[in-house]
């Protein structure tokens, strides 16, 4: 008899225990689905993190959400609380997404229409400019004018270094065949030779370089971009290119260097110094809104790489160019 008085009470603990156990599953689908989502976008805003290194930092609320028809805590409140956290984390780290992209895209719109206007004013340089062709030392590039226009090659008579790729540019009248004493300040450059053929390729340009030999530096120092892209040493390179450009008073090639070097190699170790060195490229060139873009966008991608020296010579370099923000 006591048996079966009990039924009725097991069958509505039942009917009670089914809604709530209902109720859980759809709530572990969409903690689930977020907590993958949130992952996604993590590892778009942290590219070097691993799945196991990045997870969703949530803290629950400190009052929790009141569900009608359930207790006031427990699993359902709980992963409520979780759910709510989740979609405001994931609001806010969209937000960040969508900014970085705008100002990217506004840096690579005007720096591209400054680019196309350069371009253009070289070219017309070009067009009226005149060159005599003569027989040039190895590596030397014209000491005057666009020394990013490659003029007519002529082969030329070796003086003992042997040349880079056989062929010579042409030389103007005031290229170091013409100057002696400039020919004997590049031969007494000395050449590495170590065997890795783009660490002594940077080697030789960085010491051309360093004796303000500009021109032949950059002629030693693009042969290791383009010979060998994957060497660590091409960013050293092509950063040192734009500087080159920059030290010899061509700050518009020099913006055009440093620009290419933080495009296509993003990761390589002067990536940071040639976003730096673009600013100060467009400051000189008078183009101080620009440069304060750039400021803003080495800061915001390579803020937790950069020194503390060159922080603070962003700091100095911004209010120099009047930036607001």
């Amino acid at each position: 008899m006591h048996r079966l008085s009990a039924l009725p009470l097991l069958a509505l603990g039942l009917a009670f225990a089914v809604p709530a156990a209902a109720q859980s599953a759809p709530i572990n689908g969409r903690v689930d689905k977020l907590e993958r989502e949130m992952r996604a976008v993590q590892r778009k805003v942290f590219p070097g993190g691993t799945p196991n290194q990045v997870e969703p930092q949530i803290t629950a609320p400190v009052e929790p959400v009141a569900i009608p028809g359930s207790p006031s805590s427990g699993p359902l409140a709980t992963l409520t609380a979780r759910v709510d956290a989740l979609e405001s984390q994931q609001q806010a780290l969209t937000g960040q997404i969508e900014q970085a992209q705008f100002r990217q895209r506004q840096l690579e719109e005007a720096f591209n229409a400054y680019k196309t206007a350069t371009d253009a004013r070289l070219k017309t340089i070009e067009a009226g400019s005149t060159a005599d062709i003569a027989p040039a030392t190895p590596g030397a590039v014209a000491a005057t004018g666009d020394t990013s226009v490659a003029p007519p090659a002529v082969r030329g008579p070796g003086n003992g270094g042997g040349t880079l790729g056989g062929t010579r540019p042409a030389a103007s009248a005031t290229t170091p065949a013409a100057d002696p004493a400039r020919a004997a300040r590049i031969a007494a450059i000395e050449r590495p030779a170590s065997g890795d053929a783009a660490e002594d390729g940077y080697l030789y340009g960085f010491r051309l370089w360093s004796a303000k030999l500009y021109p032949e530096a950059i002629a030693a120092l693009k042969p290791v971009v383009d010979k060998y892209p994957q060497h660590r040493r091409a960013s050293y390179a092509q950063n040192l290119v734009g500087r080159a450009y920059l030290d010899d008073g061509k700050p518009s090639l020099a913006s055009m260097a440093f620009y290419d070097n933080y495009k296509k190699m993003p990761d390589g170790e002067r990536a940071p110094d040639s976003l730096f060195y673009l600013a100060d490229a467009l400051v000189k060139l008078k183009k101080t809104k620009e440069a304060c873009d750039v400021y803003g966008e080495l800061t915001e991608v390579y803020g937790d790489r950069i020194a503390p020296t060159m922080k603070a010579d962003i700091v100095r370099g911004r209010t120099a160019a009047k930036c607001t923000a």
